[in-house]
């Protein structure tokens, strides 16, 4: 299928709100619920600035803050969570190969954080590094703002290979008042005036029976944005001209190839947008990685992108978590799924060095230049020019060459930020509300750290 005629998470979302779902139970791991704690270290929490609020755990003293079981924190450069002594033993049945396995597991469970923006959705993104023989179970237990809590949901069972598990998320998870559609926690009704106030986040951590093998969590965390309901948002005034010199790569040119992940090339645009900037912060594959590869093929890094960050629940490698866990697993590099609310801060990270993958629907005639519409589509921008236009690397493009494109301040801005639209059917369907990933250096410099914080990104 082709990207454009794949709809969007917001639209899905918008189009399931009646549906009736049951709940999903993840695979076994015998871990009592933690008790509740606070979170008490993000007291800029408290100011809501933004529609969006951000937090994730990464530094020994957010780890060891954390509930263990079986998991220890770890100190160095990059602190992080590991198996320590297994909290015990369970069995885990692939959903998509039927096979069954034993893992031991350990777990560790945040603190409670309460919400700066009461959230109608929520995004958990991780960084961490999966050797063979283990992966990770990310999950989330919100606590709504009338006192009442969900369950505990399954946002990704991942691994950086596909050997040992297949990378997934779990559908049919919901409480009837929330659900879970791929890597997005939504509230079914948020005309009721519900929202999460806040939230837990739990890590289950899994090797195989007998190995010293660990999985190390660098970075959890999770956005929750209530971004208003808006056909159009206000134009900004351009404060930047500057181009950031990163690869470009066409999805295109891989039509055809390997169909097994999410049609071939014809709807990679995310892992192509993400290896994109991969390269450009310096991360490489090595022969060894990419030997699997037809050597006949161009571009061999964005096939295996497409492969590391495929969800074989969602059939697609546009699953948002996966694509910025992807890019962390490259030394050095960190990467998060948020939410921007405006060029301005699109400009901020530009002015800093930081590309910026955008994702975005609209109408062919809506975005003059693409030469395509689109229900959901992923591309890097890339700098502004003297007049204000954005340059984007959009890889729904011909060839290598044709990446580069400039498009029109306004008619982006507006497409990219509104969270409604109305579709080729002329039915009111949604929009992303600035979602985006975000790589950088796991160890950013000031002037990057500093963009960071402006746009809500904790480093």
């Amino acid at each position: 299928m082709r990207r454009a005629e794949q709809p969007s998470r917001r639209t899905v979302l918008a189009a399931a709100v009646a549906a009736a779902v049951t709940a999903s139970a993840g695979p076994a791991a015998a871990d009592p619920e933690a008790p509740m704690t606070t979170d008490t270290a993000d007291p800029a929490r408290a100011v809501p600035a933004r529609t969006v609020d951000n937090r994730a755990w990464t530094s020994y003293g957010d780890w060891c803050g954390g509930t263990a079981k079986g998991t220890r924190a770890v100190a160095g450069a990059r602190p992080g969570v590991v198996i320590g002594t297994p909290a015990g033993t369970t069995d885990y049945t692939d959903p998509h190969t039927g096979a069954t396995a034993p893992w031991e597991y350990g777990t560790w469970t945040s603190p409670a954080h309460r919400l700066a923006v009461p959230a109608t959705e929520a995004v958990v993104s991780w960084n961490a590094h999966t050797p063979p023989g283990t992966w990770l179970q990310a999950e989330i237990k919100g606590t709504y703002t009338d006192g009442t809590g969900t369950p505990w949901y399954v946002m990704g069972r991942w691994a950086a290979g596909d050997q040992d598990i297949r990378r997934t998320s779990v559908d049919d998870q919901s409480d009837g008042r929330s659900t879970v559609w791929t890597d997005t926690l939504a509230l079914d009704d948020p005309s009721t005036g519900l929202r999460l106030a806040s939230y837990r986040l739990r890590l289950t951590l899994y090797r195989r029976p007998g190995s010293k093998a660990t999985p190390t969590v660098w970075r959890l965390g999770a956005m929750g944005s209530d971004v208003p309901d808006r056909f159009t948002v206000p134009a900004s005034e351009p404060r930047l001209a500057r181009e950031l010199v990163v690869p470009r790569y066409s999805q295109e040119i891989h039509k055809g190839r390997y169909p097994e992940y999410d049609n071939g090339g014809e709807a990679w645009c995310s892992p192509t947008s993400s290896q994109m900037v991969v390269e450009y912060w310096g991360g490489r594959l090595t022969p060894e990685q990419l030997a699997w590869v037809d050597p006949a093929y161009d571009d061999p890094q964005v096939c295996h992108a497409a492969r590391s960050t495929y969800d074989h629940q969602y059939a697609g490698c546009g699953n948002w978590p996966f694509n910025a866990a992807y890019a962390a697993t490259f030394d050095g590099l960190g990467g998060v799924v948020t939410r921007l609310g405006s060029l301005a801060d699109l400009e901020t990270l530009i002015a800093a060095g930081i590309p910026v993958i955008t994702s975005q629907s609209f109408l062919k005639e809506e975005l003059t230049g693409a030469g395509y519409g689109t229900a959901g589509h992923l591309m890097t921008v890339i700098g502004f020019t003297a007049g204000g236009d954005v340059i984007a690397n959009d890889p729904y493009s011909a060839s290598n060459e044709a990446v580069r494109r400039v498009y029109r301040r306004r008619e982006f801005e507006n497409i990219w930020l509104r969270t409604k639209r109305y579709n080729a059917s002329g039915k009111v369907v949604s929009g992303t509300g600035g979602v985006c990933y975000l790589y950088f250096p796991a160890r950013p410099g000031a002037a990057q750290s500093k963009a960071l914080a402006a746009v809500g990104v904790r480093v």
